[in-house]
């Protein structure tokens, strides 16, 4: 179990590392190593100390993160037209 976890997490970065033209797929890839985190996090605290509030508080974190991305992403839409980053001028 641990180790399908890392390779998911391995995976989530190499699809980020891979996909730096569309914001939306960057998207997707970090929120795939978020979750691929928060169930590495769910399988330790479970099996070691039991704690649960701490998954809680990651997950709200997650949460906002996820929303703070696609409020961006939709900003960078509206004034540009796509997602796409070489139609997205750093320079104006």
């Amino acid at each position: 179990m641990f180790l399908s976890i890392l390779l998911s997490f391995f995976m989530g970065v190499l699809s980020f590392s891979l996909n730096r033209k569309h914001l939306l797929l960057m998207l997707l890839s970090l929120e795939f190593i978020v979750l691929s985190v928060f169930l590495l996090m769910y399988l330790l605290m479970s099996s070691l100390v039991g704690e649960m509030y701490f998954t809680m508080i990651f997950l709200t974190f997650s949460v906002c993160e996820g929303v703070l991305g696609l409020s961006l992403m939709i900003l960078m839409i509206r004034s540009h037209g796509s997602d796409y980053f070489n139609s997205f001028n750093l320079l104006w």
